[in-house]
């Protein structure tokens, strides 16, 4: 049985290149390939901590951006994981 549960793509994009959603069905951690956000993103993010954190962006972690209209994508990504598929 594969380990990752395919969810959806974005239907805006076309046949490439597009955000896509998973969920591992061991795990229930729900997986992104999306957008990289743009380096005035990244440093706005980097500037502006959660509180309790350090400054930056850790080795290991970056920032994506989705789309506000995957939304419901990732709803559905949320509800699978919370259910268990």
């Amino acid at each position: 049985m594969a380990a990752l549960k395919f969810i959806g793509v974005d239907p805006e994009t076309g046949h490439s290149g597009s955000p896509t959603a998973w969920v591992h069905t061991v795990t229930r951690d729900i997986l992104f390939q999306s957008y990289i956000a743009d380096e005035e993103t990244r440093q706005e993010c980097a500037d502006n901590p959660a509180p309790g954190h350090a400054l930056g962006i850790p080795a290991g972690e970056t920032v994506i951006r989705i789309p506000a209209h995957l939304i419901p994508l990732l709803r559905e990504a949320c509800d699978a994981a919370e259910r268990g598929f």
